[in-house]
């Protein structure tokens, strides 16, 4: 997580994806190192879900469905995007 926080800037966004979701737990450990760095947080709703928590990820993280992903992709597009641990950093 340390490397990715580092690429990050001011403007990017991060979606959290798969069991990736869980560092947007309220109150988690990631959750406050994420909420640090100057990018927008989201969570993939679909899995929040199927993991049985939309109940607990926090209210400051912002919920995308799968056409709001392909949004966040197209807004980025020409611009690195990768895959990290169960998160899609998009710069």
């Amino acid at each position: 997580m340390a490397a990715m926080l580092r690429l990050m800037e001011h403007g990017d966004d991060l979606v959290l994806l798969s069991d990736g979701v869980t560092a947007a737990i309220a109150d988690g450990r990631f959750l406050e190192i994420l909420q640090s760095a100057p990018i927008t947080l989201y969570v993939l709703q679909d899995d929040v879900d199927a993991r049985g928590l939309a109940g607990q990820i926090a209210d400051s993280v912002g919920r995308v469905s799968y056409t709001d992903f392909v949004r966040l992709t197209v807004k980025h597009a020409g611009q690195l995007a990768s895959v990290m641990a169960g998160s899609l950093y998009i710069s």
